[in-house]
C-alpha cells in the first residue's frame, strides 16, 4: 500500500500564505504525478494543481499567480505553497499520488485531508 500524509494546514487571515506539504510511503516503484484538490463543504472536489515527475505542472484558473505546486522526488514529497489567500479557497485539501508499486502494479492514493480556512 503507499501512504499519503499531510500537513501545514490551518487557520489565517486573508491576503496570508500557508505551505502544504505531503509525503508519500509504502510500496513505491515509481511516482507519476502527484497533486492537490480540495473540497468544500457542500461542493464537489476540485483539482487546484498537480505536478508530474519530470516538473511539468496544471493548475486551476481560481489559483494561478496565486499558489505553487512543487515536489522532491528523492523524498516523495509533494508542496503546495499558497499565496494571497481568499475565503474562497477555504476547504479540506487532499494531497492525491499516481504511480507503480512495480512493474506491473500501479497505484492511485488518496490523503485523508488537511483543512483549511481562510478568515475575512
Amino acid at each position: 500500500q503507499v501512504q499519503l500524509v499531510e500537513s501545514g494546514g490551518g487557520l489565517v487571515q486573508a491576503g496570508g500564505s500557508l505551505r502544504l506539504s505531503c509525503a508519500a510511503s509504502g510500496s513505491i516503484f515509481n511516482i507519476n504525478t502527484m497533486g492537490w484538490y480540495r473540497q468544500a463543504p457542500g461542493k464537489q472536489r476540485e483539482l487546484v494543481a498537480t505536478i508530474t515527475s519530470g516538473g511539468s505542472t496544471n493548475y486551476a484558473d481560481s489559483v494561478k499567480g496565486r499558489f505553487t505546486i512543487s515536489r522532491d522526488n528523492a523524498s516523495n514529497t509533494v508542496f503546495l505553497q499558497m499565496n494571497s489567500l481568499k475565503p474562497e479557497d477555504t476547504a479540506r485539501y487532499y494531497c492525491n499520488a499516481k504511480g507503480q508499486r512495480s512493474l506491473y502494479s500501479l497505484f492511485d492514493s488518496w490523503g485523508q485531508g488537511i483543512q483549511v480556512t481562510v478568515s475575512s
